[in-house]
């Protein structure tokens, strides 16, 4: 439905800029000369083209309207996930984890058996919890 509509407005579009560009800067309409009554007289040409250039430009902006609602409104049911990236591969975090408590334990056993008082701190200078 949306794209439908879509190429809908695209063709009142080029419709639009056709009538308007058809027009004469001085409302003289398609032909400056032509038959004093009728639809093709200068005249009647420029009411004419007038009147399609309104009538054009009212259902370019009703569609306009019409299209954005459409497409605040659209609710999509699936996601595209052809850009998703995945996770690179990274080593062993619980190894890594494990490593560094045991690095921890170990200097804050070592400040233990010292007995000097001073709060176990690592090798950063930041106080251990105990």
């Amino acid at each position: 439905m949306f794209t439908f509509l879509l190429v809908v407005q695209a063709i009142i579009a080029a419709l639009l800029v056709t009538v308007i560009l058809m027009q004469r800067s001085e409302g003289g309409g398609l032909t400056s000369s032509g038959s004093p009554s009728g639809l093709m007289s200068a005249r009647g040409a420029a009411d004419f083209l007038t009147r399609s250039t309104a009538v054009l430009a009212t259902i370019f902006v009703a569609m306009s309207i019409a299209l954005a609602f459409i497409a605040a409104n659209h609710k999509s049911t699936t996601i595209d996930t052809s850009l998703a990236r995945s996770a690179p591969a990274t080593r062993n975090q619980d190894a890594a984890g494990d490593a560094s408590q045991d690095a921890l334990k170990a200097a804050a056993a070592q400040a233990a058996a010292t007995g000097n008082g001073a709060a176990a701190t690592n090798q950063s200078g930041v106080p251990l919890q105990q």
